[in-house]
């Protein structure tokens, strides 16, 4: 599909159709690249996307356990109580 870029202030923008954002799934706030002489808008990825799932694989795995030795702060020590 052509298109032509259109003049917004001292930029230029791409009007995009209702299909194609729909197809994308694009939302109000995208992502935006160039990637070997190519724009590329995609929808945005929350954060922590896949965060749950890859702890549940961890956890199968035996793998979700602390790296380093907790180290007590002095909250621990004085302050905290149960």
């Amino acid at each position: 599909m052509k298109t032509r870029l259109v003049r917004i202030g001292n930029s230029r923008g791409v009007r995009l159709p209702k299909a194609v954002i729909a197809q994308a799934g694009l939302t109000e706030e995208v992502e935006l690249g160039v990637r070997d002489g190519a724009v590329i808008i995609a929808r945005t990825t929350s954060v922590r996307s896949g965060w749950a799932d890859a702890a549940k694989r961890m956890c199968g795995r035996d793998e979700d356990r602390l790296l380093d030795a907790p180290s007590p702060t002095r909250f621990d020590e004085k302050e905290w109580q149960w």
